[in-house]
């Protein structure tokens, strides 16, 4: 197999994994249907801007180790070849797993909601829609799993 066809795998690898999960607040997972959810009020209080740190699965390590690796395998004959070879899969599996985290980290929000009952909480989703203090909102829990919706 090419080089040019190893690195566009891992790409396409890394790419996939950022689209399999979502913290957003629109969408559920597939085991969330048809459970009961308890919702409750309130008003926003404040909305920040923060940041959803990215996946860090073994993908991107095994796909930059195995690209590092053959890149490195070029380097010299016999056990100059090896030497490479173990030393480019090291570094192309730390780079690989950076690369992964860089690439599937999301903007998100912390939303501070004064709930009617008393209380105040803070949750934090994808930052794919927008709130503003002074907003009523529904938060909407099913087991951990706690949203903030208009």
């Amino acid at each position: 197999m090419s080089l040019t066809k190893i690195i566009f795998i891992s790409i396409l690898a890394i790419l996939l994994g950022a689209c399999a999960s979502s913290n957003s607040g629109s969408v559920y997972k597939r085991e969330d249907a048809r459970k009961v959810q308890t919702v409750k009020t309130g008003i926003v209080e404040s909305v920040r801007q923060v940041k959803l740190e990215g996946t860090k699965s073994p993908v991107g390590t095994v796909a930059g180790g195995a690209v590092g690796g053959i890149a490195g395998s070029s380097i010299g004959h016999g056990r100059g070849s090896a030497i490479g070879a173990v030393i480019g899969a090291v570094a192309g599996g730390v780079a690989g797993a950076a690369a992964e985290e860089a690439v599937t980290r999301k903007d998100a929000i912390e939303i501070t909601v004064k709930l009617d009952g008393g209380g105040l909480i803070a949750i934090v989703q994808e930052a794919d829609e927008e709130f503003k203090p002074g907003d009523k909102v529904r938060i909407v829990e099913n087991g951990d799993t706690s949203r903030v919706t208009h």
